[in-house]
């Protein structure tokens, strides 16, 4: 059938703001259930005819199912909202392809929809790395969980009988066991990450380009020799530009020019004048040392 399927908000007549979870999940309470032979009605005209008006009413009256099946995947960390979203997506799948000739409720076929829509969303969300691309693997993921007795790892007894149950092999439970227990890991975190995220990350071990032992030891000796020649080259200094260059650049609390003009009774101008001259000499002697 090439019709599109579409709801629209105003379908729901939600009372209040669309974006309420509340106030849609009330709404949704509110809608009929159907009757069988309404269903059937609805879904042979549709079937017939690609009746819109009987297709959102078969969807309409099913979605605080999709509601219920969605809340049973609240244990990911997706938003409900979200995960209602893709199921009511399954539903409409399934409205289209609901075949009322073969005496099934329109609710049984469509869990099949529902949840595949809703399973593709959590694996294409729950994690940054994909956690399960094969079919053993995806059947895993979503059942492991209620497999497990406890919140520590399976035994190897209880590994054997979950492989069995679900057909794939020991090594395949183990390995999606530490999948699920693992967590991402950002390869550069964000300056605001937790500290331990920041050690581990893998940028923490990375070489870093001047880390050649080398130039570590050319650098430290040069940053020596350099402090050296600072120390030597201040003592040439009369002692008014000593203690102006070091209150100025070398202390933590560092003075203003009004407050060393304050302080030797000249003005700003002639405070910056003969910081400008010691710091020329220094230059001078450090670069071409006595």
């Amino acid at each position: 059938m090439s019709t599109a399927l579409v709801i629209q908000p105003h379908d729901l007549a939600i009372a209040g703001p669309i974006g309420s979870l509340d106030a849609y999940l009330e709404r949704v309470s509110r809608i009929p259930v159907l009757s069988r032979e309404r269903e059937t009605e609805l879904a042979q005209r549709y079937h017939a005819t690609e009746d819109l008006a009987a297709a959102r009413e078969l969807v309409l009256s099913h979605l605080r199912f999709v509601a219920h099946i969605a809340r049973g995947y609240t244990g990911y960390g997706l938003p409900i909202g979200d995960l209602i979203q893709e199921g009511n997506v399954g539903l409409m799948r399934a409205v289209k392809r609901f075949d009322p000739t073969m005496g099934v409720r329109l609710v049984s076929f469509a869990v099949h929809w529902i949840r595949a829509e809703i399973h593709e969303y959590v694996l294409r969300n729950w994690r940054l790395v994909k956690v399960a691309t094969t079919k053993s693997q995806r059947k895993l993921f979503f059942n492991l969980r209620r497999f497990k007795k406890n919140l520590g790892w399976l035994s190897d007894a209880e590994t054997k009988a979950v492989a069995e149950d679900l057909g794939v092999s020991p090594h395949e439970v183990t390995e999606m066991e530490k999948r699920l227990t693992s967590r991402d890991l950002s390869f550069d975190p964000a300056p605001d990450a937790d500290e331990e995220d920041g050690h581990y990350s893998p940028v923490a071990y990375l070489t870093q380009a001047d880390a050649d032992p080398s130039v570590l030891v050319e650098r430290e000796q040069f940053e020596d020799d350099t402090t050296e020649r600072l120390t030597v080259a201040l003592t040439q200094l009369d002692e008014r530009s000593q203690h102006i260059v070091r209150t100025r650049w070398m202390n933590d609390d560092k003075a203003t020019l009004h407050d060393l003009a304050d302080k030797y009774g000249v003005s700003a101008e002639r405070i910056r004048q003969i910081e400008t001259n010691a710091i020329k000499k220094l230059r001078s002697l450090i670069v071409e040392p006595a």
